[in-house]
């Protein structure tokens, strides 16, 4: 064995030999054992991993170890999100078709990932642009369609000019693209595809019950608040003008011709209070008939449709609007009111256009006091002695929000709000204009994208525009190759072999030239990990029914209303088409916490600086070329900041060993990890301590010693040192045990270890490199010594088989049975009984713990420290706390 810890050399050789005997394969079924599915959010192949990946990965790849050790049939697979816009736009700088930039990076990203030394199963490895992959994909859109999951619908859509293509409202930050932080989001009306995820809107807010106390509640509270359920009622604005319908509206008309305007609301008792309406500048009657008629308003909708979304409902946002030159009419009194188009108001939610009651709602409050509209108080609030407050138009300085009894709403005057909101919605439904319903924020899954790199829609349209489904014989619609990457336009526009084809009628056909929004591949690709090669089918359901839902899940919390709510509402559907039988993806979910890394900012010279241009004097940073002192942060790493760490670098350095200790112990895996090289520094001493005291002291330990009942110790022959080390071992085995079991807590299992390997130091120092070394002592110190390398085997496994194979063990630590730990030996047989004397601490004697009050008095009395205290005075009472202290009081 090498004397001198050598990370690179020790690490090569054990992932070489993991790879000859291919030790991480998984079978589907495995006799006696139960599957335990273990996966990592899969990442996005963008050429070089980052220190966000190793941590992710080192908690994946340790709960798959341990879990390995503890009996289990583990599946711990690893693959790769490889469409996605940044390959495209690498095609459109660069020249190269995204397919080869992506697997160039998908096999540097490989050899990186394969330097941690991580389990995975890479038979099953996965890359969701290949058509293998995608062509599952346009199966289920096509079976999606037929069950009515699928539609299409002209709409206005974020569009990003940079990415030329559609966002979701997801993607959409503070009015920019999620990918490009500079560039403005505008708003364009394009026919569009989408998944209609609304259909499972009140089963994935029911599935959180099946999820509580497995997925973390912030995760659960963000897709409770993203669906946004609200029980109200529905009602009916007739709009005060003529209507001439050509046939192709997209209003809703009654049976009179006449156009409806829905909206929802939660306050029907406040109907009588509604002195203007809104509608939102998406709405189809703004196109349809507003600025037909009133054509001088388009520069201001267009503004207002152009802003953000989420920004546009913001509480703090400047409300602005338009008077439309139209009235709608109040169904429960027949008053004319004005329609407005305003901002506030999001096709997304409800029915796009609002009622409003500006004496009792916040928003439309502001509103109505910036455009000198009406107020009208119909519900009066009542004082904590339930007297009713009468309350003037002309003293209101907010609206009044709370419910109370209603006034000026004739036949309801003096009900209170939850009787009138029934009675209200009654009369609605009596005379054909309103009902209850229930409503939903959650709007349906735009999955359309005007880009080349994705999954094509396996729809063709003929020369009228009628839809045909791809025959499924023939999928996979491949991506062609004959194709200009301009940045202009969508790309498959480009190619005509593509988009012309002849339909099986004979007819001339078209095909839809969108692909898949990238979210789609992700929705359902642990399911594809279960037979990543079979060419008949996405996967066999009998798989399915085995391994799902995945028992733990890893991934960052900024998924939580994209990927995981799509990935539920998919695993749902894909259940109601037969394919599962469970109701949910993933059992269990961790989600890890940023990485953060010092920041060097230069005001002078308006950029971050790398760590290397930094150097530090009493605790400040200052720049190495100019002197000026810099603003440091400690942030988010990323690339603009200039405040990464390359894993590679790191791992030759160090040792993947070291990096994956430092991850792991640094932090609890859900709370943010603060990168810090004295830390990683410190992990690296920690393993080199062990390796050495392994590596120095094995000879002395019992070779022939087996595990079966505690090595064969005689625990009656023990010295005290033998006693306090088992003690010790049994304590750690336990701790280490608990805090993996208890959600993952690697930082405290570390620890614990970290903690015995001291007491191991000094066991060696005073038993160890002893003459004479006593048979128990042997025995004792291989059990210690094997089982303190099965504990860091899931943190350290390289190292862990190293000092494993050392010992002269033939197998891998991965195929050994986690450590066990004898209950009765955590415990402490002896502790320190104090004596006091007249109430002061005078000795502390060590003693047996069951010691008996006879017993402990008189070790009290024959104490030589305390005696001094007690002869020749009086002793009035011996007081013995079992267990604890013995207090003699005295007096002369």
């Amino acid at each position: 064995m090498i004397k001198e810890y050598n990370p690179n050399e020790i690490e090569k050789k054990w992932q070489d030999k993991w790879a000859q005997k291919d030790v991480f394969k998984s079978e589907n079924k495995a006799d006696g054992k139960e599957n335990y599915y273990v996966l990592e959010m899969f990442a996005y192949p963008s050429g070089k991993l980052h220190v966000g990946h190793l941590r992710n990965y080192a908690i994946g790849d340790a709960i798959a170890r341990y879990k390995k050790m503890k009996g289990f049939n583990v599946l711990h697979p690893f693959g790769w999100d490889s469409f996605g816009l940044p390959a495209e736009n690498a095609a459109i700088d660069h020249g190269a078709h995204p397919g080869k930039w992506t697997k160039a990076n998908i096999d540097n990203m490989r050899r990186q990932l394969k330097l941690m030394g991580l389990s995975y199963d890479w038979g099953r490895e996965l890359s969701t642009y290949t058509p293998e992959y995608y062509k599952w994909n346009q199966k289920f859109f096509i079976e999606m369609y037929k069950k009515g999951l699928v539609y299409k619908k002209k709409s206005f859509v974020n569009w990003c000019p940079e990415c030329n293509t559609v966002l979701a409202n997801e993607q959409v930050e503070d009015g920019k693209c999620w990918r490009h932080s500079k560039t403005d989001v505008i708003q364009k009306e394009l026919s569009q595809w989408y998944f209609k995820i609304t259909e499972y809107a009140e089963e994935l807010l029911q599935g959180h019950e099946e999820l509580r106390g497995h997925w973390p509640e912030q995760v659960l509270t963000m897709q409770k608040n993203w669906i946004g359920k609200s029980t109200g009622s529905e009602v009916d604005f007739i709009l005060d003008y003529k209507f001439e319908n050509n046939g192709n509206s997209h209003l809703k008309l009654n049976d009179k011709g006449e156009v409806v305007i829905s909206v929802f609301t939660t306050r029907p008792d406040t109907l009588y209070g509604v002195t203007y309406a809104t509608v939102a500048p998406e709405h189809p009657l703004v196109e349809e008939v507003i600025l037909k008629e009133n054509p001088g308003i388009r520069e201001k909708v267009e503004a207002m449709r152009n802003e953000d979304k989420i920004a546009r409902t913001a509480e703090d946002k400047e409300k602005e609007g338009v008077f439309s030159g139209l009235y709608v009419i109040n169904p429960v009194n027949g008053e004319k009111v004005q329609l407005w188009v305003a901002n506030y108001v999001l096709m997304d939610y409800g029915t796009g256009a609002v009622m409003a009651v500006p004496a009792h709602d916040e928003r439309d409050f502001q509103f109505a006091k910036k455009y000198n509209l009406d107020l009208k108080i119909v519900v009066n609030p009542v004082d904590k002695n339930g007297n009713l407050e009468e309350v003037s138009v002309e003293k209101l300085e907010n609206a009044l929000t709370v419910p109370g009894v209603l006034v000026n709403s004739e036949e309801f005057n003096g009900l209170n709000s939850n009787e009138a909101k029934e009675k209200i919605t009654e009369k609605l439904e009596k005379i054909g204009l309103g009902k209850k319903t229930v409503n939903y924020r959650l709007h349906d899954w735009l999955i359309s994208r005007q880009r080349y790199w994705g999954t094509p829609i396996p729809v063709i349209y003929d020369e009228d525009g009628n839809i045909y489904l791809e025959e499924e014989e023939n999928l996979p619609v491949k991506l062609p190759t004959d194709i200009e990457f301009n940045g202009k336009g969508n790309p498959l526009e480009t190619s005509e072999e593509f988009k012309n084809v002849i339909l099986p009628n004979g007819k001339k056909g078209r095909r839809e030239t969108d692909t898949m929004d990238t979210f789609v591949d992700s929705s359902w690709y642990y399911l594809r990990y279960l037979d990543s090669h079979n060419a008949d089918k996405p996967f066999e359901k009998a798989d399915a029914d085995a391994w799902t839902p995945v028992n733990q899940y890893i991934g960052g919390i900024e998924h939580a209303v994209m990927h995981l709510l799509y990935a539920r509402f998919f695993h749902k559907s894909l259940r109601d088409l037969g394919y599962v039988d469970t109701n949910e993806p993933f059992k269990k979910l961790l989600t890890q916490g940023m990485v953060l890394g010092p920041s060097f900012y230069s005001q002078n010279e308006r950029r971050y600086l790398f760590p290397r241009e930094a150097e530090f004097k009493d605790g400040k940073a200052f720049s190495i070329k100019t002197g000026e002192e810099l603003v440091t942060k400690v942030e988010k790493m990323s690339k603009s900041k200039n405040n990464g760490v390359d894993p590679e670098e790191i791992v030759k350095e160090y040792g993947a060993d070291s990096s994956r200790v430092f991850t792991l112990f640094a932090a609890p895996p859900e709370k943010e990890l603060e990168w810090n090289m004295n830390g990683l520094a410190g992990a690296y001493r920690f393993i080199n301590r062990l390796y050495l005291l392994v590596s120095g002291t094995a000879e002395f330990s019992d070779h022939n010693a087996k595990s079966e009942n505690h090595y064969g110790v005689e625990l009656k022959n023990r010295n005290q040192k033998d006693e306090e080390i088992q003690k010790k071992l049994h304590q750690t085995v336990k701790k280490v045990t608990e805090s993996i079991e208890d959600d993952f807590h690697f930082n405290t299992a570390i620890a614990a270890v970290m903690e015995l390997l001291n007491d191991m130091t000094t066991y060696k120092q005073e038993v160890i490199d002893k003459d004479n070394i006593s048979t128990e002592s042997k025995k004792i110190w291989r059990e210690v010594l094997e089982k303190t390398i099965l504990l860091i085997a899931p943190f350290a496994p390289h190292v862990a088989d190293e000092l494993w194979a050392y010992l002269g063990n033939k197998t891998f630590t991965f195929e050994e049975e986690w450590p066990k730990y004898d209950e009765e030996l955590t415990k402490d047989h002896t502790f320190n009984l104090v004596i006091q004397v007249n109430g002061k601490v005078r000795d502390m004697v060590s003693t047996q713990i069951e010691i008996s009050k006879d017993d402990a008095e008189k070790l009290a009395l024959e104490s030589e420290k305390a005696k001094k205290f007690i002869d020749g005075k009086e002793v009035v009472k011996v007081i013995v706390v079992p267990n604890k202290l013995v207090n003699v009081v005295v007096k002369g």
